[in-house]
């Protein structure tokens, strides 16, 4: 009798071969598979792995699982293919073979330290030189607050789980926001509040009523480079939140995932206004590196320090000493800073590309008028309330594109969702952007006025 996870995979891959489920086509989020076939997400996780080993599905970070191109040139058509969803960095521009050096070292020079535990809260190598990152965006944390995660993501987990001072128990997010803390707080069946983010910033006044109620345990937000908005919260706006944290005693989680693309040196993060400890920082490098790395950072509140790091000890007792010994090297050797260089200009050539292009079809597109305001290297396309996004999706993939819409960035009740097409270029070569926006608007075009 053939397992469930086998018997899922059948299917699917009957429903694509069959083009029931085109190219390009999104699967059904791992929860959402699972209640659909009454089975557990191990299964479907199964399944889907499965599906990728044959090549019937591809992965992308951060948006879930897609249908290949298939046939004999599913390999030519895979590459061929531009990503305008992903926010990884792009591939072809990292050292590898600097990288793979410092990996050398590391294991030469920190061979002992590979067989053991006992360094929950990071390698101090690697702590000092994150040290002296952080002072460089404004961030003065003492070494004895500064953890070392397996990524942001486990951060936001241990945050989710472990009590807070007061008990608090309602956490509160922007919407659109951050899919994966979303899942995250449905699946821990944790109380959620609603708070809408657009490219004017917060509703200050709607923040302080929620953070006067008490219930607040912490407000998870993107002060720079919101994903998927693209813009930045001003600074006078910036100094309201920490002073109402501080006022009604709630924590702001600060994700400053794209902190080292920041051109302008007043912008300030959150932290360097905090002076009552409110603000628990978070760094990624995944966006400047690669994500398997794992490698991120938070900034603690001393009453916060002692939980977190018995909910990290329990979690992963330490996160994997290789990367951060990598790291370490990597930075230390200055190859970091070399290779920052050279990924910041290529972002900013990218995203001046973006604006351009943009501006450019206007007259092509009248939607793109409407373009939300680009700071970083995405920008979302606004659409009617009405339009079939999943169609343009399914086209652009036909297109050799792939694409993204705004509908895992809301929760799935949010009275604040709006339809629209998130575009991202860190994945796009420069010269292939005009085109790539070309086919956009074209298709976004065509079916406009089908479906008016």
């Amino acid at each position: 009798m053939p397992s469930k996870h086998s018997t899922l995979a059948a299917a699917l891959r009957q429903q694509i071969i069959s083009r029931a489920r085109p190219a390009g086509d999104k699967l059904p989020s791992i929860r959402q598979m699972a209640t659909e076939q009454r089975c557990s997400a191990a299964t479907v996780i199964r399944a889907y792995e499965q599906l990728i080993a044959e090549h019937y599905v591809y992965v992308l970070d951060r948006s879930g699982y897609y249908v290949a191109a298939h046939g004999p040139q599913q390999d030519a058509l895979q590459q061929q293919m531009l990503d305008l969803a992903s926010a990884a960095p792009a591939a072809e521009i990292f050292p590898f073979a600097d990288f793979q050096s410092c990996l050398n070292q590391a294991m030469q020079l920190y061979r002992d330290q590979l067989f053991t535990y006992g360094m929950p809260q990071g390698l101090p190598a690697l702590l000092e030189e994150v040290q002296q990152q952080l002072a460089e965006v404004q961030v003065f944390a003492p070494l004895s607050r500064l953890y070392i995660t397996s990524g942001v993501q486990q951060a936001l987990s241990i945050l989710t789980m472990m009590p807070f001072p007061g008990g608090r128990q309602s956490v509160m997010i922007e919407q659109p926001g951050y899919h994966l803390l979303m899942e995250l707080l449905e699946a821990l069946d944790v109380p959620i509040v609603q708070i809408a983010r657009t490219v004017k910033g917060l509703d200050l006044a709607e923040v302080e009523r929620w953070f006067r109620s008490g219930e607040i345990k912490f407000f998870y937000i993107m002060p720079r480079f919101h994903n998927p908005l693209g813009h930045s919260l001003r600074h006078a706006d910036k100094k309201k939140l920490v002073a109402l944290a501080a006022r009604y005693d709630v924590y702001l989680v600060e994700d400053d995932y794209l902190a080292d693309l920041e051109q302008h040196t007043n912008a300030d993060p959150l932290y360097a206004h905090d002076l009552s400890q409110h603000v628990i920082y978070l760094k990624s490098y995944s966006k400047m590196l690669f994500p398997g790395l794992r490698i991120g950072a938070a900034v603690l509140p001393e009453p916060l320090q002692a939980s977190f790091a018995r909910y990290k000890n329990l979690l992963d007792i330490d996160s994997s000493m290789l990367s951060q010994a990598a790291l370490h090297m990597y930075i230390h050797n200055g190859m970091f800073a070399r290779y920052w260089r050279l990924l910041l200009d290529a972002y900013h050539r990218r995203s001046r590309q973006l604006h351009k292009t943009l501006q450019e079809l206007v007259p092509v597109c009248a939607l793109f008028a409407d373009v939300y305001h680009v700071d970083a290297i995405h920008a979302v396309i606004p659409l009617p309330a009405h339009f079939p996004t999943k169609a343009l999706i399914r086209q652009l993939a036909e297109q050799q594109l792939i694409a993204d819409s705004l509908e895992r960035y809301f929760l799935p009740d949010s009275p604040y969702s709006w339809n629209g097409l998130r575009i991202n270029v860190s994945n796009v070569p420069e010269e292939r952007i005009p085109t790539a926006l070309h086919t956009v608007a074209t298709q976004i075009n065509k079916l406009w006025i089908t479906s008016n």
